[in-house]
Parts: C-alpha cells; structure tokens; sequence
C-alpha cells in the first residue's frame, strides 16, 4: 500500500533562491524503511537526502537521518540547516525559542535562528592532524597542483571523512580540474584565500568521490571543520564569510563565527519546491 508524507527541496546556503545547495527532505518519515530511504536517495540524486523523524533523545526536537546517493553519514551541515528549515516551515516548534536541537548520527547538534539566518554550532572534529605524506602527494597528484602550491594541509573529518588542503589563492582554487580516478573513495576540501578588502575571506571546493560526488556545491561540514582548524591556528578571524561553489555557477555564502566556545557556520535557506513523497 502506498504512503505519502511532506516533501520539500529546499536550496542552502545562499540568499538567492537556485543558486546553493539543493537538499531533498522528507518529513513525518518514521515508518520509511532503512531500504527505501536509501533507494529515495539514489533516486533523487543529490549530494544528500534527509528523513525527519520524532526525536529518540528527550533533549532533542526533532531527529534527522542523511543520506547521500551512496551512504548513510552521520553529519553534514548543509543537511543540517536545510532540515531544520523544512521542520520549522512544517510546523515545527524548538522547545526553546531561538534555540534548535537535531538529533543524528553524530549525536546532538545546537541550531540558533537570528531572523532569517540559521547556523549551527560545529561538531567535534572526529579525526584531526595532519596528513600522510604518501596521501598527500596522491591527493596533490588528483589536483593536479605540485606539492610546493600547497601551503598547508590537515585531516578535518567530523563525519563524512574530509581532508583539507590549503593553496596561495582562490585563484588557484578555482583553476583546479582535478581527476580522482587513483584515489576514487576521497573526500577532500580545498581552501584559497582572496586578497584583503575582498568581500569574501576564502574560496572553497569540496571534492567527494568516496560518496559519489564529483563537487559539492556548498559544503557546510567542510567549512565547519575548515574553520575549526583554521580559526584555531590563527590562519582565520574569528569571523569571515567564505564563498564556495563559484566554478559551478552558484553562489554559496557561508557565514562563519566564533564565539570563544563554538565555531557557528550560517547561511540563508529557502524553500524552492514543497509537496508529497509517494513511497
């Protein structure tokens, strides 16, 4: 028998509508089964797919469970934002007002509106420090850059397995044709800063093979463990807001903030399609 639940795509990351990151999201979704959350994410074919779900932990207000075309992840920040816009929109009501608690697989992750601005408090970094040097040369190798263009690197990963490498511009990260055929399961960030005065601090590109995306438009896991470390090894302010998605037509803003406890990474939401998922 066929069921129906709300469904909206909501695009992330950007004031202007079509031009972040698109996020499938199904609501109400506690009787889809295990297997058909994953067929609906390979079908719908985006970076991610999210299933909101009553909350298991009583500190929570809602739980989320994200997909990509090819796995189960545990976090993702633009899942995560765009979640907790599609729960508000649906009716949704945090326990504390201006205060959002999604419940994941990375455990519980504090949301905070101001107006139409929602951010999210970083999670922990699950796997820091730096990279192999044999990995290093191949991820250099995938890029297509020499090693000496690199001026730093880091392993970031806060659930879907980031590293990051850090290049002497934007520049020279938008110049990048990268090819991963070698090492076909990475997940790998590539941070450039802009020139003083810009009106962005950094430009970004998330290359995610390992989860069957060849870039991600706008990436909020990344940048929220790119700014943890950067802002921690004072290669960053304490806020900027970074741009990514340029090389793909789209203009992803994500505003980033320390607080002196948490690093917040925001951005603007908006509802592009809303109707009903027939499962």
């Amino acid at each position: 028998m066929k069921r129906t639940y709300p469904f909206v795509q909501v695009d992330v990351f950007s004031a202007t509508p079509y031009r972040g990151n698109p996020l499938a999201v199904v609501l109400d979704a506690e009787d889809i089964s295990d297997d058909e959350m994953m067929l609906i994410a390979r079908w719908t074919n985006l970076s991610e797919t999210t299933f909101v779900l009553p909350p298991s932990d009583s500190n929570a207000d809602y739980r989320v469970r994200i997909f990509t075309p090819a796995k189960e992840i545990p976090f993702a920040g633009h899942p995560t934002l765009g979640s907790a816009r599609a729960w508000l929109e649906n009716g949704g009501v945090p326990r504390q007002q201006g205060s959002i608690v999604q419940e994941c697989g990375a455990g519980l992750v504090e949301l905070k509106q101001d107006g139409d601005l929602l951010s999210f408090a970083a999670p922990p970094t699950l796997h820091a420090g730096p990279v192999e040097a044999d990995y290093l040369s191949k991820v250099a190798d995938a890029l297509g850059v020499d090693m000496e263009r690199i001026v730093d690197s880091q392993w970031v990963d806060n659930g879907p397995g980031w590293m990051a490498v850090m290049l002497d511009s934007a520049q020279s990260v938008l110049s990048l044709n990268p090819d991963f055929s070698e090492i076909p399961q990475a997940m790998v960030g590539v941070i450039g800063p802009y020139p003083e005065g810009s009106r962005h601090r950094f430009e970004l590109r998330a290359f995610a093979p390992g989860v069957h995306v060849a870039e991600d438009p706008v990436t909020g896991s990344l940048n929220a463990s790119v700014a943890q470390w950067l802002i921690r090894t004072g290669k960053a302010p304490d806020h900027y807001v970074a741009a990514q998605g340029t090389r793909l037509g789209r203009s992803g803003e994500i505003v980033v903030d320390f607080d002196g406890e948490h690093v917040w990474i925001g951005g603007g939401s908006t509802i592009c399609f809303k109707g009903t998922a027939t499962v």
